[in-house]
């Protein structure tokens, strides 16, 4: 989008009513011919907006896109997405802000795409992005805390992420998959994967990218039985800009009270409350070992406490987690 669209844009989500055309005139310092042209392509790009002759212009309706111009309004932020840059498409958005991150961009900064052609999950999956529909989004973040506390993130941008669901789309039974998934109806919502560059004692920055399936809808045959949307569970399209400002205003607050804490324990209501492994016989996957066991809670570092066949607690930091068949009838409450 052009600066003068968005302007014009800004200026009538602002307002609400109509803003005559030679209002436009005056403040831009541009022809009645080019605030129609503007005004065209806003129309052209999905906006719906008015024109009557003496009153002038008037927004009817915003895309729901996740552009900077719909998303950024919407923010109660210090810094979160108050650097925000739009893709139409690339690689990995986690890549983009990485490069940024790399190259001196600020806490906060935000990286969204409308489409991916190399989305990436954990374990290196892929993370299928088609264009239109989903929330792809990486920030990039600069924590003063040693690396051996970075691996909390991912809980705090789960617990962002379930929250802003919860708020946005009221009556969605969401549940945190330990480490970083979000799960509805037994099936994947939403995938967090976060990447740090460090050094023993300091930590360089985090970049924390999400993958959301909001109006995707059908999902891809082979990933019907493990991937759901939030328009498949409640039947409505919701506004990716709504959406995706809604996760930014709540995980820099929690982020930012993460840092003045020790550890997790101020959230941890919250993450045992919507457990999804919560007393569940599990098997976790590792790169060197599988473990079994019963699910007794997270500790306040984040790592899943498992009860093993000897009755030892066994604290996780890491792995794949699968609930064991004899349990898949059951879910948490």
């Amino acid at each position: 989008m052009n600066p003068l669209a968005a302007t014009i844009l800004q200026r009538l989500a602002a307002d609400g009513g109509f803003v005559s055309g030679g209002q436009l005139c005056g403040e831009l310092r541009i022809s009645r011919s080019a605030v129609w042209k503007h005004v065209a392509a806003l129309r052209k790009s999905g906006y719906a907006i008015e024109a009557v002759s003496g009153r002038g212009y008037r927004l009817e309706r915003l895309t729901g896109d996740p552009v900077q111009e719909e998303v950024v309004p919407l923010l109660d932020t210090a810094s979160f997405g108050r650097n925000f840059i739009y893709l139409a498409s690339t690689d990995s958005t986690n890549l983009r802000a990485r490069a940024l991150a790399r190259d001196g961009a600020p806490e906060g900064a935000v990286v969204v795409a409308d489409s991916q052609t190399g989305g990436r999950g954990r374990m290196r999956r892929a993370w299928v992005s088609p264009a239109g529909v989903n929330l792809y989004c990486s920030i990039v973040l600069r924590p003063p805390v040693p690396s051996v506390r970075v691996p909390e993130i991912p809980l705090v941008a789960a617990a962002a992420i379930h929250g802003a669901i919860s708020e946005e789309c009221v009556g969605l039974s969401a549940f945190i998959k330990w480490p970083n998934d979000i799960i509805v109806a037994g099936r994947k919502l939403c995938g967090i994967l976060c990447e740090m560059e460090s050094e023993p004692d300091c930590t360089h920055f985090v970049v924390v990218g999400f993958g959301l399936n909001v109006n995707l809808d059908p999902v891809p045959e082979e990933l019907q039985s493990i991937a759901t949307s939030i328009a498949i569970e409640t039947g409505a399209r919701v506004s990716r800009a709504r959406l995706l400002a809604a996760v930014l205003n709540r995980f820099e607050r929690l982020y930012f009270e993460w840092l003045g804490r020790d550890d997790l324990s101020f959230i941890l209501p919250c993450l045992e409350a919507y457990a999804w492994l919560k007393g569940h016989e599990l098997k976790i996957e590792q790169f060197n070992r599988v473990l079994t066991g019963t699910e007794v809670g997270l500790s306040p570092q984040g790592h899943l406490l498992l009860r093993t066949a000897d009755g030892a607690i066994l604290p996780v930091s890491s792995g794949e987690a699968h609930l064991l068949p004899v349990n898949h009838e059951t879910r948490p409450a």
